[in-house]
């Protein structure tokens, strides 16, 4: 059974920074990433990163403001967010998947989410 629990999500002003974290109970799946689902909107693409390789890509709305790593040792994802704005407000999912084709369209395993507010 693969778990994927996120932390590191609260409430920050409009501008400031959050650091989100996954860690992976089993680390059987190449590509890791985020998702998030705003109030009334459907769930969306964030990042994603290549657990080997290292690559990476993001949603054209969080470009040169979020970051995605891992590090490998510790079975763990982040997810840098700088320079929030409101329309950042979200929960956000930590995701897995074999490839990054499947990952950006329809992870196969999915964290609870964690809540991320940005007030203006």
């Amino acid at each position: 059974q693969v778990q994927l629990v996120e932390s590191g999500g609260g409430l920050v002003q409009a501008g400031g920074s959050l650091r989100l974290s996954c860690t992976i109970s089993r680390r059987t799946f190449v590509a890791m990433g985020w998702f998030r689902q705003a109030p009334g909107k459907e769930r969306e693409f964030v990042a994603s990163i290549h657990w080997s390789g290292g690559t990476t890509k993001y949603a054209d709305s969080v470009k040169g403001r979020f970051t995605i790593s891992r590090r490998n040792a510790e079975s763990t994802m982040y997810l840098q967010m700088s320079s929030l704005i409101p329309d950042d407000t979200a929960v956000y999912f930590c995701v897995a998947a074999n490839d990054l084709y499947a990952l950006s369209r329809h992870p196969t395993y999915w964290g609870q989410g964690t809540q991320v507010t940005v007030s203006s």
